[in-house]
């Protein structure tokens, strides 16, 4: 971590935010990138579908993950914190869930990063995720 305070990390909201990242990684064409100095995002070919932010020992920022949720908006905007995402994006469903506000279902994590995914990635692939998995 570069330029930042470092903080005592919340671990809960550590992990929480890297087993995002891990499930985000899981979706088809997904991949990891650091557009900015220290920010991970993970992209569907070119597109990003989960903002993962800062190293969690950065004071500077909170801990979270930005989604693209054109369904269940309202429904992640109910968290404690949580807020439409800032540069414009949350006008286009994008919200802001704090992982260090207290303890978010990992259900609904898992939920809404596929609905990320699925608003976010070419028809193509979103399909595979509905595709029968061999026994």
């Amino acid at each position: 971590m570069l330029g930042g305070t470092v903080r005592h990390v919340n671990k809960q909201a550590a992990k929480a935010r890297q087993a995002a990242i891990d499930l985000a990684l899981s979706y088809p064409e997904a991949w990891q990138d650091e557009p900015w100095e220290g920010d991970i995002v993970v992209k569907v070919r070119k597109k990003v579908f989960v903002f993962a932010g800062a190293d969690p020992s950065d004071a500077r920022w909170p801990i979270g993950i930005g989604l693209k949720l054109p369904v269940s908006k309202d429904e992640a905007l109910a968290l404690p914190g949580a807020a439409p995402s800032g540069y414009g994006l949350g006008k286009w469903g994008w919200v802001s869930i704090p992982l260090d506000q207290g303890p978010v279902d990992p259900e609904l994590i898992r939920d809404w990063i596929e609905e990320s995914y699925r608003a976010i990635a070419p028809k193509t692939l979103a399909a595979r995720l509905d595709a029968p998995t061999a026994p």
